[in-house]
């Protein structure tokens, strides 16, 4: 699922301009897959809510520092991981380990395949949360939010080597770990 389409225009000129309905087009796009990436990484469901909710604060507030106005979705992104990471850091200062997580429910199936495509992902995403907090994120970034690798490094602050790094090594071992699991 690719965040925004190539051919897609956003109204970020006029949200710069202080155009509420601008802003709202621009929440309204970015709400879900926004709240979906910050869930996988915190694992609260308020907390996620308040880490969206202050991204788009942080983004009205400085929106003017956005140079291309085609990437505002990965700066969205990049400020709604570094919320991420400040959280993370704040509840887990002397905690080695991380919490677990949940799959969202997935669309319309037979109910029998809908419960074995929940398990499946329920037990994938805990599979994921064996990872470090910064192997999962470029991972969540890459597959499911659809972002390119130069993209993920824009995001997370990381250099170009470290986000491929990353990305090479959380293939590793979640197929490592699904491998133990037998998913």
């Amino acid at each position: 699922m690719q965040v925004v389409a190539e051919h897609e225009q956003l109204p970020v000129l006029q949200a710069r301009d202080g155009d509420s309905q601008a802003w709202d087009v621009l929440f309204r796009r970015y709400q879900l897959p926004l709240f979906t990436y910050v869930f996988e990484l915190v694992h609260d469901e308020q907390t996620s809510l308040d880490i969206v909710q202050e991204t788009f604060v942080s983004a009205a507030r400085y929106i003017n520092r956005l140079r291309e106005d085609e990437k505002f979705g990965g700066w969205l992104f990049g400020i709604a991981h570094q919320k991420c990471i400040l959280e993370w850091r704040k509840k887990h200062r002397d905690m080695p380990s991380e919490p677990l997580s949940e799959q969202e429910v997935s669309e319309e199936l037979d109910p029998a395949e809908w419960l074995i495509r929940q398990e499946q992902e329920a037990l994938f995403m805990k599979c994921m949360d064996g990872l470090p907090v910064a192997q999962r994120s470029v991972l969540l970034l890459f597959f499911i939010e659809d972002f390119s690798i130069e993209e993920i490094a824009e995001i997370t602050g990381a250099q170009l080597g470290t986000v491929k790094s990353r990305l090479h090594y959380a293939k590793i071992a979640l197929k490592h770990v699904l491998e133990e699991s037998e998913l």
